[in-house]
């Protein structure tokens, strides 16, 4: 192995005012309940917080709540107890640890994260989406909304299945107009989607700044940083303020030459979620050999605006539909996702495609065996798949995933050096 490759210790603008951005958000979260402010429970995937924002509803998100807990090493006592409850091992880890939280003591009246007034389950193509937002409203008293989400079977909206989301969408105004005591104002709205359509833009900037070489930043690891600002603050000026701030710091690096680690050696496209209660162990293993991620499928589990999207002030309710529909990862075929990856590869110049499969989410991890084969006999595309989990630390072996990364990137590294003729 060549000479050892190190981490830049990068803490910049970016990660700071993420930082900043998202303890706001839980501090103003922590005080609706005392303050008044009405709460709503939103799945990340195609959701419509912008609609929410304007209807005065606070939205929270339990899988943010989830996975904050496994980075912070505190979700495994929460998946036995919802274990010790009922709940079955082979359920989704993240229902698991936030109705763990509840059966806790940690969520509801006087706490941290409050109950939410309505639950909104804006996804139903994962039945374990359903129920957990089922589960939520049942134990927290609030008012249930299931927003049925047709699955995408075109590569674009059917007419018919956008009027169908926008009339749902109306009947949620009605919903959150009874508990919020305000009239809705679709102007507001239309203000609303312009700081959305800004923040889009410039994430989707930040996306492509990754096709230089160093890219500027790790699409995957370092994305978390704007997922947040991109997924929960989407409609806020703080949001797309932060978002012209990151574009500016990372087309300087681009400018400077600068990466996230010592040497860029091998460009990898990273499918799956990250296992979260070792986040940094498992970067570590990518670092030492040099890779960086230049894309990565779940940061755009919120929207993949990089191809484009915008939400359209002028079509306000249409626009939002049609981002819930064709925008949303998981609404998508896996074989639209074959197509997002191979357009990564083939544009951001990518050496390798890694796949995290993880176990708690089936609806993310299955087909990936396929996809490997896909990739690595239909396109000769060096691909990795490992497994671990993305909340449940119980799967995380990091002896076997060392293992199978370093003798991946030893094959890849000797392919290298024999195609450059040494």
């Amino acid at each position: 192995m060549a000479e050892a490759v190190t981490e830049r210790q990068y803490q910049g603008r970016v990660h700071q005012r993420s930082r900043q951005l998202m303890s706001a958000w839980m501090s103003e979260l922590a005080r609706a309940e005392a303050e008044g402010v009405p709460t709503g429970a939103l799945m990340i995937s195609g959701n419509c917080v912008e609609l929410l924002r304007a209807c005065h509803v606070l939205p929270m998100f339990p899988e943010v709540t989830a996975l904050q807990n496994a980075i912070r090493k505190k979700s495994l006592p929460l998946i036995l107890k919802a274990e010790q409850a009922g709940y079955s091992s082979d359920n989704c880890a993240y229902v698991k640890a936030d109705i763990g939280l509840f059966l806790d003591g940690g969520m509801g009246p006087g706490k941290p994260i409050p109950f939410p007034t309505i639950t909104v389950c804006n996804y139903v193509g994962c039945n374990v989406y359903v129920k957990w937002f089922e589960h939520l409203a049942d134990v927290s008293g609030s008012r249930l909304f299931v927003l049925d989400t047709p699955f995408a079977r075109t590569p674009e909206p059917t007419p018919g299945d956008v009027r169908y989301v926008v009339s749902q969408l109306e009947e949620l105004i009605t919903l959150c107009e009874s508990v919020s005591g305000k009239k809705f104002d679709i102007d507001y709205l239309r203000e609303i989607l312009g700081h959305a359509a800004r923040a889009e833009a410039g994430y989707a900037r930040c996306k492509h700044l990754t096709r230089h070489r160093p890219a500027p930043f790790d699409a995957y690891f370092d994305s978390i940083n704007m997922m947040g600002p991109i997924n929960v603050l989407r409609g806020t000026r703080e949001a797309a303020e932060f978002f012209d701030e990151a574009v500016a710091e990372f087309e300087e690096l681009v400018t400077q030459g600068l990466g996230p680690l010592s040497e860029e050696r091998f460009r990898t496209v990273v499918e799956g979620p990250p296992p979260y209660p070792y986040y940094k162990s498992f970067r570590n293993l990518f670092t030492r050999w040099g890779a960086v991620a230049v894309q990565s499928t779940y940061s755009t589990v919120g929207g993949i605006w990089e191809w484009g999207f915008r939400h359209d002030p002028q079509r306000p309710l249409e626009s939002i539909a049609e981002q819930m529909l064709r925008e949303n990862l998981t609404n998508r075929s896996i074989t639209a996702r074959y197509g997002q990856i191979k357009r990564y590869v083939e544009e951001w110049e990518a050496d390798a495609l890694v796949i995290h499969s993880i176990k708690s989410c089936r609806l993310f991890s299955a087909g990936q065996g396929d996809m490997r084969d896909y990739f690595t006999r239909e396109l000769g595309v060096p691909t990795l798949l490992v497994e671990s989990d993305l909340e449940d630390p119980r799967y995380y072996a990091e002896a076997q995933l060392r293992n199978r990364i370093d003798a991946f990137f030893e094959a890849l590294e000797h392919k290298k050096l024999v195609g450059a003729g040494h």
